[in-house]
């Protein structure tokens, strides 16, 4: 990482202050914390405090209402809009909100979820992630004021090219 001009997001796996440190010794920019952010609140809180809310995204996968973990596999009793508020109030500024019912399956983002969202949390930074399958889905992101959204299938399913996208972000 240190060797690109690249901006990385590390994610995946980082369970202790030492994995985050290392993360970024060798060059990333920002870590996401996903399942750890829903099992350890205050090592991540700490996290915030010590690294800054900007280096620190708070993956909120979900499905429903709640917050999924372990790859997916179990369902928490947390709430995606308590766990976003809790975040908030410790000082977390950006979430990418995955929605694991519909991530690879190309049916589309949760629109509800999000519009739900951008209206309950407003200083928010969300990043949409799971579905997002048309331009016209990024295209709708952006409208609702989603300062992101992963396509990561959509493109090499061709669902979205590249042409397409590179039209829609520079309208």
């Amino acid at each position: 990482a240190t060797h690109t001009r690249l901006h990385i997001d590390f994610g995946g796996g980082i369970q202790t202050t030492q994995a985050a440190e290392q993360a970024f010794a060798a060059g990333a920019a920002q870590l996401t914390a996903g399942s750890i952010a829903a099992r350890e609140p205050a090592l991540v809180g700490e996290w915030l405090a010590r690294f800054g809310a900007e280096r620190i995204i708070i993956g909120a996968d979900f499905k429903g209402e709640h917050i999924a973990v372990s790859a997916w596999t179990e369902q928490s009793d947390q709430t995606l809009t308590g766990f976003i508020g809790a975040y908030l109030a410790a000082g977390a500024t950006t979430f990418i909100c995955t929605d694991v019912s519909r991530d690879g399956q190309l049916q589309g983002p949760a629109t509800d979820t999000y519009t739900a969202l951008r209206q309950q949390f407003p200083a928010a930074q969300f990043v949409a992630s799971g579905g997002v399958t048309t331009v016209a889905d990024v295209a709708a992101m952006r409208e609702l004021g989603m300062s992101g959204a992963i396509i990561g299938k959509a493109l090499y399913e061709g669902t979205i090219t590249e042409a397409e996208l590179r039209a829609e972000l520079a309208r």
